[in-house]
């Protein structure tokens, strides 16, 4: 069997595109994630503190330990799963089929949206709050965070609107100062609090009378930390810039075995990183920093490091902190606005669910772009109102790829890693519902996203199912052999309903039928052709076109998700490879047109011979290239 048309050669195939881009040693693709995974610092002390006040030591050490635990563990295992960068929602989408599938996915591509999205909104907020809260800034742009997130939001599309280049390079620099800035400071709060012993003696004593005893303080921490669960942000993002880290040079796309061992280094030091800034910054916020000061409208909200900086070592060296905090929240923004565009790409183009202009970099930037500027109006540029919505994007992507381990782990029958698997998607769940129950905004945020992906998707989807929708067609040696045969005169073809128990009684009494609808004087070059539908959800696909020979007629049998649409690919591909004009003939398909078009667009097949003759008129504008449609 050779394959002899290829995507290129049928009407309307779109050329492949061969990208050659230079990949990175993974700790410089680590500080790409890292302007996402670390640029948390900025906002994350000020949301612990006041979430779960006191505790909010103890209840980031649950967060730490959950993250070690957990979610390293989750996404090492994805890293293995989808070296590709496809993450843990191509693990599900191998794992689940037909329409319900491709629902699912596009569920978790609404909650995708809203993590990338109000990664881009949240970290402008808090950008423009370090910008207001500067002393140096002037007093009277206090109280216009709005504006000057619009600002930030709008830099960021215009970044992406000329081009994105050398990102790795800004990125490495951008992550070196501003954890070197953020270490200085914290080892300075520390000093501080080792200095002077009463300031733990006070904050211990405010919290055994708040809570009591330690079993109270722990069963609180449990209850409290899925609010602090920002601190987890850069996974998905780090399993999805795989394909820039270098891997060995024995590497090859079947078993990219350097990628894998890098991408995981490259989740491990980012994990362990900033599981030790987590730590360190909580306890010493929390322990430094007056409780009012976290409230809204005090000088850490939303930037408690940033206070510490300013009070402990003065305004210069404040600013400069002010400064690389704004530019990492900036450019984690920018980190986010790539993880949608590439992820936006990766999924509907193959499910012939995206419009035409989403191909296109520049009008998805725009509506990406547009959908920030919306977001930040709605939540008024508040940091912490925007938290929970954050937290439920990261969270419902964590529980994704925890459930996506398990399943693989099972079919894999390791019994002993789906279980602790298993346990991992479980605490995750309870994290997801807690904070869903508490802060609805994130799950109000995805349906939307998930209602207009999902309204969009079909709308493009049906817009496009007249597409020829082949990238290319195989035929067997047999069904060469019958085309040789009938090419010398002419190729005429009976469409034939595929129901599997067909034998040679059913093709005479057809052919007897055609022949009499139609007048046709001569049967001996008629050929039945035969297709099976497949999984109707797939947009497009090979077709393997395979030639047998029942009773004393020729058959020619394929598979494919779409009945119209493979018949229109073989009689264009039948003319190319033989030089020969064929001719099609079909019976009327009973019932109701309407709903023979719903069945066609949702089940592949339906009104197959107009259909079949729409597509191939869009295929092939030339009338004296057309293949012939015959209704009898």
């Amino acid at each position: 069997m050779t394959a002899v048309t290829t995507a290129s050669s049928l009407p309307g195939a779109a050329e492949p595109a061969e990208t050659h881009e230079k990949k990175h040693p993974w700790w410089r693709v680590m500080c790409l994630t890292g302007v996402d995974y670390f640029s948390t610092l900025g906002y994350q002390p000020g949301i612990a503190a006041l979430a779960a006040g006191l505790l909010s030591p103890i209840a980031t050490l649950v967060l730490v330990a959950l993250t070690l635990f957990g979610a390293l563990p989750v996404y090492r295992r994805v890293a293995e799963e989808s070296p590709h960068g496809q993450g843990s929602i191509a693990m599900l989408e191998r794992l689940l089929s037909r329409w319900g599938g491709k629902a699912f996915v596009l569920a978790l591509l609404g909650f995708a949206a809203t993590d990338f999205i109000i990664t881009m909104t949240l970290s402008a907020a808090d950008g423009a709050a370090h910008v207001v809260e500067n002393p140096l800034f002037p007093s009277t742009w206090d109280g216009h965070n709005m504006v000057i997130t619009l600002v930030l939001l709008a830099a960021l599309a215009a970044v992406f609107l000329k081009g994105f280049r050398e990102a790795i390079g800004i990125a490495v620099a951008l992550v070196v100062i501003y954890l070197t800035l953020n270490a200085i400071v914290i080892v300075v709060g520390l000093v501080h609090v080792l200095s002077d012993p009463s300031v733990f003696a006070r904050w211990n004593d405010a919290l055994f009378v708040e809570h009591g005893d330690i079993t109270t303080m722990i069963a609180v921490s449990l209850l409290v930390f899925p609010k602090l669960a920002l601190g987890m942000s850069g996974f998905e993002t780090g399993v999805a810039v795989m394909p820039q880290v270098k891997g060995d040079a024995g590497d090859t796309e079947e078993d990219p075995a350097g990628r894998i061992r890098g991408t995981r280094k490259l989740l491990t030091t980012a994990a362990l990183t900033m599981s030790v800034f987590l730590i360190s910054s909580s306890w010493v916020t929390t322990l430094l920093i007056p409780a009012e000061k976290f409230e809204e409208g005090g000088e850490a909200n939303g930037r408690a490091l940033a206070y510490l900086a300013h009070d402990f070592l003065g305004s210069a060296f404040g600013t400069a902190y002010d400064i690389s905090t704004i530019l990492i929240l900036w450019f984690a923004g920018a980190s986010a606005m790539a993880g949608l565009l590439n992820l936006i790409p990766r999924y509907l183009p193959r499910y012939g669910m995206s419009p035409e202009w989403a191909a296109a970099t520049r009008p998805l930037v725009v509506t990406i772009s547009a959908a920030a500027f919306l977001i930040t109006w709605i939540f008024d540029a508040d940091v912490d109102a925007q938290g929970g919505a954050y937290a439920t994007g990261v969270l419902v992507l964590m529980l994704s790829a925890a459930v996506a381990v398990t399943l693989a782990a099972r079919k894999a029958g390791q019994r002993v890693r789906a279980v602790l698997f298993g346990l991992i998607a479980a605490v995750f769940a309870y994290t997801t519902v807690s904070n869903v129950i508490e802060r609805p905004d994130g799950v109000k945020i995805a349906a939307c996203f998930i209602a207009a992906i999902i309204a969009v998707s079909l709308i493009s989807r049906i817009m496009r199912s007249f597409e020829l929708r082949v990238t290319g067609v195989e035929l067997d040696k047999k069904a060469k052999t019958f085309l040789r045969e009938c090419a010398r005169r002419q190729i005429r073809l009976i469409a034939n309903e595929h129901e599997g128990t067909e034998g040679p009684e059913e093709y005479e009494d057809k052919l007897t039928q055609i022949v009499a609808d139609n007048d046709l004087a001569d049967e001996t070059d008629l050929i039945f052709v035969e297709v099976l539908v497949t999984d109707p959800s797939d947009f497009e696909g090979t077709l393997t076109v395979r030639g047998e020979v029942i009773g004393r007629r020729r058959v020619l049998r394929l598979e494919a998700p779409s009945v119209p649409n493979a018949l229109a690919a073989t009689l264009l591909h039948v003319r190319d490879v033989t030089g020969v004009v064929p001719h099609i003939y079909f019976e009327w398909t009973e019932g109701n047109p309407v709903t023979n078009l719903l069945r066609f667009l949702f089940i592949g097949v339906g009104e197959v011979a107009p259909t079949t003759r729409e597509i191939l008129r869009r295929a092939e504008p030339d009338r004296t290239r057309r293949p012939h449609v015959h209704v009898g």
